[in-house]
Order: C-alpha cells, then structure tokens, then sequence
C-alpha cells in the first residue's frame, strides 16, 4: 500500500474518531494546563451553555475542581449542579490528568444525573418531608430533638404537642378536600413567627409536633403559644366555606419535664389530654399530676378491655317517672363498669375512653344482651308497659354499619317497640344522614327517638324543626334549681312551646329537690321527669334481691320511702352518663 492510501486511511479514521467524539452521550472536554480548552464535544457544549442553547451557567465550582485535580495529578468526581434559572441541571464528571506528546492536559467527561438526582430528592421527601403541608416528618423533629440532647450545652428547648380540634366533624361535615386544605393553612398559621432554630412538623392526620429552641422561660413560651392560638380564632376560607378550627396544645420543658425525647413527647401529649377533656383550644404546661391522670387513665383503659373481654360491667336502670301520677312510664338502661376492686365506677370515666378506643359498639350490644337476659326481672319491678331506653353515643349513630345491626338485635329481641335509643342533637345535625337514611330503620321497627341533653350541643332550630324525634330530655343544667332561675325557666318554656308544636315529648332530666318538682308542676306543662329525687339507678343485682309486694308497686315510685332512695348520694358525684 502505497502512503497517499495510508494516509488517506488514517484521515478516515480520523475523521470517523473526531465524528464519534463530537457526539458521544456524554460531555467531554480536554484542556491544557492554563485551563485553554482544546476540545468541546456536542453534549458537553450543550452542558456548558456554550452552543447558545441556554445562558451560560456559573463554572467556577467546575473550574476548582479542575485546577484541584491538575495540582494532585489524580481524578477528581464530583457532583456539579448547573443552574439556568429555574431549571437545574445535575452532572456527575470526572476530571482526569493525562500527559499526552509531552502536554499536561485534563480530560473532563460528564453524564447527566439530573433525573435520577430528582428521583432522590422526591424520595428524600417522601421520607423526611410531610407530601400534604411540607413540614418535616416525625423522624426529623426527633433527629433534631436528639441531637440538641445529645449537645446539651445546657440550653433549654419545649416541645409542644398541637391536636386539632372536632377535626373528625370538620371531615365529616366538609368532606376530605376541605379537610386537607385546612391542615395546610393552618400549618401556615402555625409556621409564622417560627425561627430559624425552631421547627415545625405534622407528625400524623391532624397532629403536629413543635420544637422551640432555645428558650428562656415557661411564660416566654406560654406568651408565644397565646399568639399562635390567638391567630386561629379567624375562619379559614376554604372552597366557598367558612371554616372555625381551634387547636389543643400541651407543652413540656427540657430538662424540666423529661430528658429524652421520647419522654417529652409522651409528657406533652398528656398535657395536650387535659385541655381535650378541659374545653379545648387552648395550651398547658405538663405537670407531675397530669403523669398520675394518665395512669388512671391507662388503668381504666386495660380495665375497660379486660371488663369486656370477661363481660365484668354491669347495668343499672333509673326510672322516667310522671310527675302527676308517680308512675313510671319508662326505664333508662345505664352502663357500669367494675373494676378490678369490685368498685364501680362512672360512666363519665369510661365511655368516651370505649368511644377513643373502638370499643362503645360492642358496649352498647352488651347492654341490650343483659336486658335481654334480665326482662322478666325488669317487667316485675318496672311494669310490661315501661319503654326501655339505652344511649347510643353521636359516634355510633353516624354509623351506618353499626346502626344497622343494633336494630337487627333489637328486632331479634322480638320486643322492639319496647325500646327507645337516646342520641345527642349533635348527631341529627352532623352531615352523616342519620335523619335520612338511619332514622326510617327504627321507625319501621317501632322504636323510638330521644334526643339526650338537649339544650348542650350544636343546637340548631333549623335541624330540630326537620328532627322526627318523638322524646326530648331536657339536660341536667336548666333543671338545677330552676325555681331560683329565671333565665332557665324562659329557655324551658321556649323548648316546651317547640316540642309541644313538634309533637315531641318533653323529659327533666337531673331532678334532685322537692323545689324543683314543685315548680315544673305549677309553672309548666311538663308531664315526666328523671332524676334522684324519684330513684337512683339501680342494679340488676338489686332488682334480684328485691321482691315487689304487688303489681301496683310496680307502676309507681310512691311506694318506696324517699329517703331510702336518695341515701348515700352527693350532686358532685354525678348521677348518669
């Protein structure tokens, strides 16, 4: 071969090599030692804002790394991140030196990572980051808490423990989207004023977690707290609705109230428990009594488990009596729980605990089996004719579900329309369809209705005017001395006309004083009443040990000696659920 075709040979090759260079995938480019760039392929030109295609990013971090692996004569990785406004670019290079025809040079070569960086980043914050609100997640809160610990250059830091408030009702009433769109404004709310040293996290549904640090003071955290809350008493505007939310916050100290973060978070949410039971929307500062509440409180929570599981509660009935006659018309039937000392105790203790816990429907199945078993005992001492009532919590009768197959069993007693179930106003007015579409179950049944301590909850004119109820019973605080109380008696006879006009009868619920009978009997229509001052709930067991001397005895309540029935009772202990 002669050489005009060996060079000409190589000159293809040549040609071929430069060709495959230019338009590798990846970037390359080859410098000397005074960073003068003697190669630039296509994509690396594209990279480097050169071509046109896009403004010229910032390369000093690139040109670092460069010199850097010029001065060692060893490779250099690195990650540059390349950024054009808005958009970002990542690449991942390598800058290796080369001597080459006795020339120091670099050759970079750069591949886009950028998608995969993405791909990191969004699984970063799916991990660490809240995908609803954005806020840290639990584990980054608790990462921060630790490490402050584990510092401990003796600074203090609270942490606070916020629950929304009735944010199962805004749900239920406005639906999820609203639901959602709520969490997100008010974790704004929440984030302002924040510094840069605090942090903010949602750590479940509508639970957040706050991390103030460092502070000087309780009241310097208490004041801070006042102002956050105070900024959620404006309504929400949220998709043409006007939305009230309050929050529940409990608040501890390091190292006052714990030393890990485990303890202070336990410490906050036990103080969070004690504004939910004390009237929400407000702040407390944990405390050595709340610690002792909330062991009572577990206590009574592995009693209540253990009471069902060896159905060790029991059932006591308080007569519905007319205050004319002294007959009983009717029975309520109330739930007990005894606990592991054989003491009884009050259903205030235990029944928004069973209602927390899921355990309020097998309760209340448990009560209507123990009537069941026991209507013989009950018809001898009440009369055939006396309704029976059992209380179905505003939680179960939003339930379809449950609903249901409670007026299954109350049909499989095959006495129905002995029965009366006691809901709360709120559950006609919440958006659950109760009134709808549970309602006309029971009706076909011939059970009946009562709406429980009315006058309490959400009381709407505009839901009780569309209520079919057929009984309401007048809560426990208008009855109290309602002979000293003129704004009560206005308010009663306000209920009475409604009622009256509703076809609803009316019950007085919590009646205790001879004054207090003597004046429903004068001043108003009102037929029936429940309350001490006829009978105390009594026990299945008693009912066992007493033997009715005739029938009449049965059907009235003036047979037994007053002082007899009121013995041993003190208004402060409560008398029903």
């Amino acid at each position: 071969m002669n050489d005009n075709a060996h060079n000409g040979a190589s000159e293809a090759e040549l040609g071929f090599l430069k060709e495959i260079v230019r338009m590798l995938p990846a970037g390359l480019t080859v410098q000397d030692a005074q960073g003068k760039l003697l190669l630039v392929n296509d994509v690396a030109a594209a990279q480097l804002g050169m071509d046109g295609s896009r403004p010229s990013p910032d390369l000093a971090q690139r040109r670092e790394a460069c010199e850097r692996a010029l001065r060692a004569g060893q490779p250099v990785t690195s990650e540059e991140a390349l950024q054009d406004g808005t958009a970002r670019q990542v690449l991942l290079t390598t800058h290796r030196p080369v001597q080459l025809a006795g020339r120091e040079l670099l050759i970079s070569a750069s591949a886009d990572i950028t998608e995969q960086k993405n791909f990191e980043d969004q699984l970063f914050r799916s991990a660490y980051f809240d995908e609803l609100t954005g806020l840290p997640s639990r584990r980054v809160i608790e990462h921060r808490a630790n490490s402050l610990l584990a510092g401990d250059r003796g600074e203090r830091f609270a942490l606070a423990f916020l629950d929304v408030d009735n944010f199962k009702h805004i749900n239920d009433y406005y639906g999820h989207t609203v639901g959602d769109a709520l969490l997100v404004e008010l974790s704004k709310r929440l984030g302002r004023d924040l510094r840069d040293s605090d942090m903010l996290s949602r750590i479940s549904g509508d639970e957040f977690l706050l991390l103030l640090s460092p502070i000087r003071s309780q009241e310097e955290v208490a004041e801070f707290m006042q102002s956050t809350l105070e900024r959620l008493t404006a309504p929400f505007f949220i998709d043409n609705s006007e939305v009230f939310a309050s929050t529940s916050v409990g608040v501890s100290l390091y190292p006052d109230h714990g030393r890990s973060f485990e303890t202070l978070r336990q410490n906050a949410d036990i103080a969070m428990y004690r504004i939910k039971n004390n009237g929400k929307g407000s702040a407390a500062f944990f405390d050595a009594g709340m610690e002792r509440e909330a062991l009572a409180r577990m206590k009574i929570e592995q009693s209540l488990r253990l009471a069902i599981l060896e159905k060790r509660f029991c059932c006591a009935f308080q007569s519905k009596v007319d205050i004319r006659t002294q007959a009983v018309t009717g029975i309520e039937a109330l739930v007990r729980l005894r606990d592991d000392e054989g003491v009884i105790q009050a259903p205030g203790s235990f029944i928004n605990l069973a209602s927390e816990l899921g355990l309020i429907d097998e309760l209340t199945h448990l009560v209507l089996a123990e009537i069941v078993k026991s209507i013989d005992l009950i018809n001898d001492t009440f009369g055939a004719e006396a309704t029976i009532s059992i209380n179905v919590a505003a939680k179960q009768a939003g339930n379809p579900e449950f609903m249901r197959s409670f007026a299954q069993a109350l049909d499989d007693t095959g006495f129905p329309r002995r029965f009366m179930i006691e809901v709360t106003e709120d559950a006609f007015i919440a958006g659950n369809h109760f009134q709808s579409e549970i309602l006309p179950m029971f009706r076909k049944l011939g059970v009946g209705i009562s709406i429980d301590d009315f006058g309490t909850g959400y009381s709407s004119l505009s839901a009780l005017a569309d209520i079919t109820a057929d009984e309401i019973k007048i809560d426990r605080s208008f009855i109290t001395d309602i002979h000293k109380r003129p704004r009560s008696q206005g308010i009663l006879r306000a209920i009475e006309s409604l009622s009256e006009a509703l076809g609803m009868t009316v019950i007085a619920e919590g009646l205790e004083s001879y004054e207090e009978l003597a004046y429903l009997q004068a001043a108003t229509k009102i037929r029936y009443a429940q309350g001490y001052y006829f009978a105390r709930p009594i026990f299945l067991e008693e009912l066992k040990l007493a033997t009715p001397a005739s029938s009449e005895s049965r059907a009235s309540v003036s047979a037994r000696p007053m002082q007899q029935n009121r013995q041993g009772y003190s208004r402060a202990s409560g008398y029903r659920r």
